[in-house]
């Protein structure tokens, strides 16, 4: 069952999406990190080819937007949310979520564990957590490619996530395999937080570059990623991105609309 938010929220494409400032979502975050209670709190951080993804897969979406945390980590998100009467003060990030709850993490000693990576990396991630946080209590699964969220692989992450107890488990598998196993054992797991956050281990070890701040703050970060990895992201971003575009017509056309009957008082 879903948890009641601790923010208001905008609503878009179908999401009901957290209004608060980077540094609110991770004080929030880090008080049900530390309280570890009932079942774990699940985080969403949507971006352009999510929306696109989540449209063209409404069974997905029903599940996906049962999250307890749905922050928008795409700009575009934010210039969308300006036509409703509740815009989002500026991006939450899953990859800048990332570093800053493992340092307080490091700081607290609060166990992590991320399930990532491709298999048999786990002691060449476990020295890179060390060199990049020091003093992190962290553990790692890394499964197959063909991890099934509710096969044999699953089961035993969370076999291995509840051995450990954590505060924080990162989800790093992609979507949609880190979402659909984050709901699958939520009511079995122990632990305060799931993130799922997708390639955000591999910035937060540096394994890979982000963009120059003033990329990421103009809206231009997407552009960064192409020029490094064309064959992989060119798809996301260039026709995700054209099929992102058709969305913010509709979504303008029902926020026109609830506005309308707004004045008019005719409507919801």
């Amino acid at each position: 069952m879903k948890k009641q938010t601790a923010f208001p929220t905008s609503h878009m494409f179908g999401l009901d999406i957290c209004i608060t400032s980077f540094n609110g979502a991770v004080h929030q975050l880090t008080n049900l990190a530390v309280r570890r209670e009932g079942p774990p709190a699940i985080v969403v951080t949507p971006n352009v080819d999510h929306v696109v993804r989540l449209d063209a897969d409404p069974g997905f979406r029903q599940l996906y937007v049962q999250a307890d945390y749905i922050f928008a980590d795409g700009m575009p998100l934010v210039w969308a949310s300006r036509m409703t009467d509740l815009p989002l003060p500026e991006r939450v990030t899953g990859s800048d979520l990332f570093v800053e709850l493992a340092r307080m993490a490091a700081a607290q000693k609060l166990p992590v564990f991320v399930i990532g990576g491709m298999p048999g990396q786990e002691a060449m991630l476990t020295a890179a957590f060390a060199r990049r946080y020091p003093g992190l209590p962290v553990e790692l699964y890394c499964p197959s490619m063909q991890f099934d969220p509710a096969g044999a692989e699953g089961r035993e992450a969370l076999r291995r996530v509840n051995a450990a107890k954590p505060g924080i488990v990162f989800v790093c598998l992609g979507m949609p395999k880190q979402e659909r196993w984050a709901f699958a054992h939520r009511d079995e797991m122990q632990a305060g937080v799931v993130m799922c956050v997708g390639a955000a281990m591999e910035f937060a070890l540096g394994f890979k570059s982000r963009a120059p701040l003033w990329m990421q703050k103009s809206g231009l970060e997407w552009c960064w990623r192409l020029a490094s990895e064309p064959r992989r992201l060119w798809r996301r971003y260039i026709v995700q991105g054209s099929k992102f575009a058709g969305l913010l017509c509709r979504e303008w056309r029902r926020q026109r609309t609830i506005n309308d009957n707004q004045r008019t008082g005719s409507g919801h």
